[in-house]
């Protein structure tokens, strides 16, 4: 009996030791790699820029508000890139009466700098554009930003991929870890429509799985050794 409840001990030891070392890597900041992607910025009242909660294609700003967009490498929501110019509906807006049945809707578009620029591709030679959308009440962000800055593209799931041409492929790609004091990343991966950085910062669900399966194989071992005896 006591050479079982070793056995036991053992296996519960291994299966803790399993679960904590999931649990530590599912507590590391996640820095294997960034994306490349437009990120969506909104400013109600004079604001400073605030990282929208919903797309363009579903937000709808009202008169008065600004919504800016920025090209940039990112490792998530909290080191996100803001557009340059600070929100100002008043410098952007400030000669454009409104008319009934609409909004004015101040645009704000970064196109980034040359180290956010995919590998093949230039940033455009104005880095900056500026516009006041004049759109239904009823009107989306992405229908104030095609008032400005057209074409857009966008991908199979919907993810805003282009402003104004650019850029002209790929959409959200993971780009390689930069190191410090390096150049900027070049390489990409496969993209994914997926790509935007997830808005929480807890393990996966795949890790908590995970986790999970290990104390049941440690359950299962104790049980087991208990059993032989």
């Amino acid at each position: 009996m006591r050479a079982t409840g070793r056995t036991g001990a053992r296996a519960a030891g291994a299966a803790a030791g399993a679960l904590l070392t999931l649990t530590a890597v599912a507590a590391a900041p996640a820095q294997a790699a960034g994306y490349r992607y437009w990120s969506y910025w909104e400013s109600a009242g004079g604001k400073p820029w605030a990282y929208a909660t919903q797309g363009p294609a579903t937000a709808r700003p009202a008169d008065g508000d600004a919504i800016g967009f920025r090209f940039a490498i990112s490792q998530g929501t909290s080191d996100t890139s803001r557009p340059s110019p600070a929100p100002d509906f008043a410098g952007v807006c400030g000669g454009v009466e409104k008319k009934d049945g609409g909004k004015r809707i101040a645009v704000v578009v970064d196109f980034g700098g040359p180290a956010d620029a995919p590998p093949g591709e230039t940033a455009p030679a104005k880095p900056i554009e500026v516009g006041c959308a004049e759109v239904p009440e009823d009107a989306t962000s992405a229908e104030a930003l095609a008032a400005v800055a057209k074409p857009l593209r966008y991908d199979s799931a919907a993810m805003l991929c282009g402003i104004a041409g650019y850029p002209a492929r790929g959409c959200g790609e993971q780009v390689a870890e930069q190191a410090p004091g390096s150049a900027a990343p070049t390489g990409s991966a496969a993209p994914t429509s997926a790509a935007a950085p997830a808005q929480g910062g807890g393990p996966s669900f795949g890790v908590l799985a995970g986790g999970a399966a290990v104390l049941a194989l440690g359950g299962a071992a104790i049980w087991k050794a208990r059993r032989r005896g």
